[in-house]
C-alpha cells in the first residue's frame, strides 16, 4: 500500500512554474537575477535608462512575460511570476515618465516590445 500513498502524494503537489527557477535579489543599490540556464544579470537602480515589457508566446512551458531593465552597459530580464517581480515593478512604476498605458497585455503577442519610458528614458 506504500506505493498508493506515494502516487497520491505526487498528485497533490502543485505543478512547478518555470518562473520558480529564477532568483531575484533586490537591494538599495541594484537588482540581480539568477537565471537557470544563463549568466547572472544585474543592473544598478541609478543606471536604468529604459524599461520594456516583452511578451512572447513561449508560455506556459517557459516564462512568456518579461520585465526588462536596460542601462548603457548592463541590464536584466525578470520573468513575471518570479519572486521579486512585483516588488521591482512597483519600484520602477513610480519613476518619472513611466507610462501605465503601455503596460496592458491583452491576448498573446509574438515577441512584441512595449516601451514604458519616453525617448529620453528616465529623468
Amino acid at each position: 500500500m506504500e506505493f498508493l500513498n506515494n502516487d497520491f502524494n505526487k498528485q497533490e503537489r502543485k505543478p512547478k512554474n518555470p518562473e520558480d527557477d529564477f532568483i531575484v535579489t533586490i537591494t538599495n543599490e541594484l537588482i540581480k537575477i539568477e537565471h537557470p540556464d544563463r549568466k547572472t544579470e544585474q543592473i544598478f537602480w541609478q543606471n536604468i535608462k529604459q524599461i520594456k515589457l516583452i511578451n512572447t508566446d513561449s508560455g506556459p512551458w517557459l516564462p512568456d512575460v518579461w520585465l526588462t531593465l536596460l542601462g548603457e552597459n548592463e541590464g536584466c530580464l525578470i520573468p513575471q511570476g518570479a519572486n521579486g517581480y512585483d516588488e521591482v515593478y512597483d519600484i520602477v512604476s513610480k519613476y518619472d515618465g513611466f507610462n501605465f498605458e503601455n503596460v496592458g497585455l491583452s491576448g498573446k503577442k509574438t515577441v512584441s516590445f512595449q516601451k514604458f519610458m519616453g525617448k529620453n528614458g528616465i529623468n
